[in-house]
């Protein structure tokens, strides 16, 4: 009898309504096949809503912020990660090997808790050994830096299609009870021509033949029975119509600006740290090591024009400032101010002088509860979210989710983007989560994934974890 395996394939930053209409229309049979057999849900992944810290529900059954992830870019005030100047780190490039080392040591990976693995395109990786890993050698590194560099969109459909191809291959000779692989085509072209171009279409069929090609595999061995083959995102998509320098308009503000690509230099005031390119994470008082937004109150004194400013740009959608603990101030352009509140694993959300997410005031919500307040507004599960990424050490003194049709990154990238994500928005935030068999529970968040998967082979599910299984 075949022992229980959990395949987990992510479709980079494929939306839900993309995926239904995709197999309605009949262009991706293998997970239309899924869907009838086990159900496609729709669940709320984490913020930032950007591909490295939206993998962590995945892989660690954990918000990004608190286990040390809180951007794609961000600014290591406290040396926390290194002890060397400059402190601004960036996981696009070579800086992405530092993920596992800048990930909290007592939390486990799905990968540590496993008998064996594989995976490929991870970008968490603790716990794999190197031949357990697909796409992790220099000469695929150089390959997909060249098709990244080159604005070769369509090289990474080739890319998925060959990772794909040898991901099913070694998941078909190795049997191993976990495999992951991503699969980044889909955010790629989305970045490029935009969620609803043909050339999307094209890559999210190459998940459809990968999933294909393992599901014959195991059926043809007897093991289909004891697999579960899951395909989930990690962030969704909507469309930019405009592009906020962010870095530079601050920098006019005469102010000294951090921002990658150059992260070195004199006058350094503000450290400004996108992802996605929706959001972006605004570190004050870079001398200081120590985290500063205890001490809002007396930083207000100096900053308060620079939240009143930004507050103004028709890019900025919500700004948000993490006060003691798990509290954030939250405010709105034209719809007041808020507080969002977690203690003793209990949620608020008490508005000041207006209702920045639209959604009334709550008192003392449960996990559950805070995600049904707000999983039908613009912003799924942002109490949840705010009060997580707000109590992460590593967070900025500001942070900032944009307006619909805007970015906070207006060059430095390889192609114009004219679709983003990493917001609050439900485009960047619900996400596809496609099963094989049915299930008792209710999937409401991608930090469900990691706690199911570990039921699915049978593995003790740690204490700690912020997912809860649905098997």
């Amino acid at each position: 009898m075949a022992r229980s395996s959990v395949v987990i394939l992510v479709a980079d930053g494929v939306r839900p309504d993309t995926l239904a209409a995709a197999m309605s229309a009949g262009e991706v049979p293998a997970l239309a096949r899924l869907s009838a057999d086990g159900g496609l849900h729709v669940v709320t992944s984490v913020f930032p809503s950007v591909t490295g810290p939206a993998y962590t529900p995945f892989l660690m059954g954990r918000y990004p912020g608190p286990v040390g992830l809180p951007g794609i870019r961000w600014y290591d005030r406290a040396a926390s990660a290194s002890a060397l100047l400059p402190r601004a780190r960036s996981y696009v490039g070579s800086e992405f090997r530092k993920v596992d080392r800048d990930l909290d040591p007592l939390a486990p990976t799905l990968f540590e808790l496993s008998s064996s693995n594989l995976a490929a395109l991870s970008v968490i990786g603790r716990g794999l050994q190197p031949r357990d890993r697909e796409g992790h050698t220099l000469g695929f590194a150089l390959r997909a830096a060249r098709v990244h560099f080159s604005g070769d969109v369509r090289g990474w459909l080739a890319i998925d299609r060959d990772i794909g191809a040898r991901v099913a291959r070694r998941i078909r000779a190795e049997r191993p009870q976990v495999a992951f692989c991503a699969l980044t085509g889909i955010d790629k072209t989305s970045h490029a021509e935009g969620h609803d171009a043909p050339v999307v279409r094209d890559a999210l069929r190459k998940v459809d033949e990968t999933a294909a090609q393992i599901r014959d595999d195991a059926e043809r061995d007897g093991r289909w029975d004891a697999m579960h083959l899951w395909i989930v995102s990690d962030h969704g998509h909507s469309p930019v119509r405009a592009h906020e320098d962010l870095a530079g308009l601050i920098h006019s503000w005469k102010l000294g600006v951090i921002a990658h690509p150059w992260i070195y230099g004199a006058g350094r005031d503000v450290a400004v740290m996108v992802s996605g390119n929706a959001m972006a994470h605004l570190y004050l008082e870079l001398d200081s090591r120590a985290r500063t937004r205890a001490a809002w109150p007396s930083l207000e004194k100096k900053w308060a024009w620079l939240a009143e400013r930004l507050l103004e740009r028709e890019s900025v959608d919500l700004l948000l400032i993490p006060l003691e603990g798990h509290t954030c101030e939250v405010r709105a352009r034209g719809r007041g101010r808020a507080l969002v509140e977690m203690e003793g694993g209990r949620y608020s959300y008490r508005p000041l002088t207006g209702d920045p997410l639209a959604i009334g005031a709550h008192e003392s919500l449960s996990h559950d509860e805070a995600y049904a307040v707000t999983v039908s507004s613009d912003y799924p599960d942002a109490i949840v979210q705010i009060a997580h990424l707000a109590g992460s050490a590593r967070s900025g003194e500001i942070m900032l989710s944009a307006s619909r049709n805007w970015d906070y990154r207006a060059k430095w990238e390889p192609i114009p983007h004219v679709s983003s994500h990493g917001a609050l928005h439900r485009e960047h935030m619900q996400v596809p989560l496609l099963l094989n068999r049915r299930v008792s529970g209710v999937p409401r968040r991608t930090v469900d994934v990691m706690p199911s998967a570990l039921c699915a082979i049978g593995a003790a599910v740690p204490n700690g974890l912020d997912g809860r299984s649905y098997l």
